[in-house]
């Protein structure tokens, strides 16, 4: 049977071997790259996104009462 400390110790080297190995430095470098990329691209959070699509539908609502306003008040003038 292998020794439970033996496997623990093992576990810990091999985690540390990773942990200083370039796989980290590559993966590091990556996310950097990619978030760099992303940057550029001037993109938006999701929660950024739906508070804006709030605000325009409550622009449209807006816009669509003042367009009945006017018309309203177009027809009545045209009425005298």
């Amino acid at each position: 049977m292998l020794d439970p400390k033996f496997l623990e110790e093992f576990g810990a080297k091999m985690s540390a071997l990773l942990a200083n190995s370039p796989v980290k430095d590559i993966e590091k470098n990556t996310k950097a790259l990619v978030s760099g990329a992303f940057a550029k691209l001037d993109l938006v959070t999701r929660e950024e996104f739906d508070v804006q699509a709030t605000v325009l539908a409550r622009t449209r609502d807006k816009l669509k009462e003042l367009e009945a306003r006017v018309e309203a008040l177009e027809k009545a003038r045209s009425g005298q």
